[in-house]
């Protein structure tokens, strides 16, 4: 296991800084899929106390980064092609009933920050950003749409799945020839909803997922082709 150094921010609390340092290495791979992850080991490699390792822990569980496994302890999950179709399956049914509505209700105002958000992507990828900044402005750039909506209750559904979303969106962006194609789909995205046009906004967000999946699915079985 690569060592791992840990974060510090104003104002983090230790739990926060050992959860922070964990979920970053599980999802830039630092801790591999499959790895265990001792208390006390982390907690000597970090100097901290046990304690803030634990409750790290604890949270991680809750988004299905790491889980318990009998005579094994705490391991960091794996990403199988059940539960990745499973949390994209969702993620798409919600995509494209956001851009449906976003067409309804969005403001000039809202294209204006969405295009932003989109140009703020391209300028990552062109940078060559890491993939956790990737995956950050992808977020943001989907988060505006969201919020287009005006439902609320919508963007919390979006909120309680974001963390298992967010794991695979980071090994997608991990090929970084897919980061020039979610820019473009972006901005294709951006197209449609400008033009109010409900079809092609959901067809655009529907194959957006969709490639998303085969890519990721091409990283974990080798013989898939992408969606066009």
């Amino acid at each position: 296991m690569e060592r791992l150094k840990l974060a510090a921010a104003e104002n983090m609390s230790l739990r926060e800084a050992v959860y922070q340092t964990l979920r970053r290495a599980i999802l830039t791979n630092k801790l591999q899929p499959g790895e265990r992850l001792m208390e006390l080991r982390l907690a000597d490699e970090l100097g901290v106390s046990r304690t803030p390792v634990r409750e790290a822990i604890h949270l991680l569980e809750r988004e299905s980064l790491v889980v318990q496994e009998p005579h094994r302890g705490v391991i960091v999950a794996q990403i199988t092609l059940k539960q990745l179709r499973d949390v994209l399956e969702l993620r798409s049914m919600l995509e494209e009933l956001s851009v449906r509505l976003a067409c309804l209700r969005a403001r000039e105002a809202d294209f204006a920050r969405l295009q932003e958000a989109a140009g703020c992507f391209s300028q990552a990828v062109k940078q060559k950003a890491d993939v956790t900044e990737l995956a950050g402005r992808d977020v943001a750039f989907h988060d505006v749409i969201y919020h287009m909506t005006e439902n609320e209750k919508l963007v919390q559904m979006v909120a309680n799945l974001w963390e298992q979303i967010y794991r695979y969106r980071v090994e997608d962006l991990k090929d970084p020839k897919r980061g020039e194609t979610l820019a473009r789909e972006h901005q294709e995205l951006v197209a449609a909803l400008r033009a109010r046009d409900e079809a092609a906004a959901m067809r655009t967000a529907r194959l957006h997922i969709a490639n998303q999946e085969l890519a990721i699915a091409k990283r974990l079985e080798g013989e898939k082709e992408y969606v066009v």
